[in-house]
C-alpha cells in the first residue's frame, strides 16, 4: 500500500507531464501558427508539473512554496488551458476575469493556511475553484467545439473529474477530508489519483484534438484547390462517380455542368495573374451561392469547371446554369462571360466519362454560337 501513496501517485504523475510537456511544445513549435492554443495548453502542463513538484515536496518546503503557490498553480493550470480551448475555436480569452478568480482563490487559501488554519477549508477553496474552471471550460466546449472525437475525450475526463470533484467537496464538508495532502488514506488516493489521471488524459485530448484539426486540413488541402476552395480534379471525379452510383442505385436524375470561362487568357494578358486569380475566386463565390448544399463545384483545370447536380433534370439544370449566369452579370468588376455545357444522366450503361464528353461537346457548341450561352447535349 505505501507504494500507492498520494507522494507516490505526485511524482508518476509529474513524470507523465513531463512527457506531456515535451509533446505540447514541440508541437506548438512545427504545427501552423494559425492551430491555435497549443502554447497555452503547454503552459497549463508545464504549470501542472511545477504544481506536482511543489505538492510532493511538502513538509520539506514552506508552506507559502508547498501548499499556497502549488494550489494556486493548480488552478492556474486550468485557466491556461481552458483559453487554449478558446483559442483553439477562435475565441478571445478572458484573462481578467480569470485573473480575478485566481487571486480570490489565493487570498481565500492563504487565509485558511496563515490567519485561521484549516485543512477542510482549503480543501473546499481549491476544490470549488477547480470545479468552476473546468466548468466553465465544459460548458465552452458543449456550446462551441466542432464535436469531434478528440473533443468527446476532453468533455468526458471534465465530467468524471468534476464528479470526483463535488464528492472531494461533500467528503471534506463532512469531516472526511483528513489531515494533509499526504496522509496515506482512500479518499486521499482517490482525490490524487484523479488529479493525476486527469492531468493525463486532458493533455493527450489536446494533442488529439491539435492533430485532428491538422489531419482534416491536410484532406482538405488535398481534395480543395487552394485558389478557389473549390473541389480539384482528383476529388471532383471520385465525387461524380460516388452520384453517378447513387443514380444508378435509385434511378433518381443526375445532371452535369462543363463551365468556361470566356476569354480569360485575354484576362491575364491585360490585366495581370493576379486580377485573373482573382477574377476565378470571384467566380467560384457567385457560383456556389446559386447552388444547392447537395451539389458540388470543382475546378476541372485552368479556367474550366464543373458542377454536380444530383436528383436534378434538364429543366431545373438550365435554371441553374441561367442563375450562374446572371450571378456573373451583375456589374461587379470582377464579373466575367461564361459559355456552360450541360449532360444529364441518360441511365442505363451512361457513364461518368461519357456525361463529360456530352457536357465537353456542349460547352464547345456554346462557344461556336458566340460565348455567353448554355447549350445541351
Amino acid at each position: 500500500m505505501n507504494s500507492l501513496d498520494p507522494r507516490s501517485l505526485i511524482a508518476m504523475g509529474a513524470l507523465m507531464t513531463v512527457l506531456m510537456t515535451a509533446i505540447l511544445v514541440l508541437l506548438r513549435r512545427h504545427y501552423p501558427p494559425h492551430i491555435r492554443g497549443l502554447g497555452d495548453w503547454a503552459a497549463a502542463s508545464s504549470v501542472w508539473l511545477l504544481a506536482s513538484f511543489l505538492f510532493g515536496c511538502r513538509g520539506q518546503l514552506p508552506a507559502s512554496w508547498a501548499m499556497v503557490l502549488a494550489n494556486s498553480l493548480l488552478l492556474q493550470g486550468a485557466i491556461f488551458y481552458c483559453m487554449g480551448c478558446r483559442r483553439f475555436y477562435g475565441h478571445v480569452r478572458q484573462w481578467r476575469l480569470w485573473a480575478a478568480v485566481l487571486l480570490a482563490e489565493t487570498l481565500a487559501f492563504s487565509w485558511f493556511t496563515y490567519a485561521r488554519p484549516s485543512f477542510g477549508m482549503q480543501l473546499v477553496v481549491i476544490t470549488a475553484s477547480m470545479l468552476g474552471t473546468y466548468g466553465a471550460t465544459l460548458y465552452f466546449l458543449l456550446r462551441h467545439g466542432d464535436r469531434r472525437l478528440p473533443q468527446h475525450l476532453v468533455e468526458l475526463v471534465l465530467g468524471l473529474h468534476m464528479a470526483v470533484l463535488v464528492l472531494r467537496l461533500v467528503t471534506a464538508s463532512a469531516g472526511h477530508s483528513g489531515d494533509n495532502l499526504l496522509q496515506p488514506s482512500l479518499y486521499q488516493n482517490l482525490y490524487v489519483g484523479s488529479y493525476v489521471l486527469t492531468v493525463l488524459l486532458l493533455t493527450v485530448g489536446a494533442v488529439l484534438m491539435a492533430s485532428d484539426r491538422l489531419t482534416r486540413e491536410m484532406e482538405y488541402l488535398a481534395s480543395h484547390d487552394p485558389l478557389t476552395q473549390a473541389l480539384n480534379r482528383r476529388a471532383l471525379a471520385q465525387r461524380g462517380a460516388q452520384e453517378l452510383s447513387r443514380s444508378q442505385r435509385h434511378g433518381h436524375a443526375l445532371a452535369l455542368m462543363m463551365i468556361d470561362l470566356d476569354h480569360f487568357k485575354q484576362v491575364n494578358d491585360h490585366h495581370g495573374h493576379l486580377h485573373g486569380d482573382a477574377v476565378l475566386q470571384h467566380f467560384a463565390r457567385q457560383a456556389k451561392a446559386q447552388l444547392r448544399r447537395a451539389d458540388t463545384l470543382g475546378r476541372w483545370g485552368g479556367e474550366e469547371f464543373m458542377v454536380l447536380l444530383p436528383e436534378t433534370n434538364q429543366a431545373q439544370a438550365q435554371a441553374t446554369a441561367a442563375r450562374i449566369h446572371a450571378a456573373l452579370a451583375q456589374g461587379h468588376a470582377l464579373d466575367c462571360q461564361l459559355s456552360i455545357g450541360l449532360a444529364t444522366w441518360q441511365a442505363g450503361e451512361d457513364s461518368l466519362d461519357a456525361m463529360i464528353a456530352r457536357a465537353d461537346a456542349a460547352l464547345y457548341q456554346a462557344k461556336e454560337q458566340g460565348r455567353n450561352r448554355t447549350c445541351t447535349l
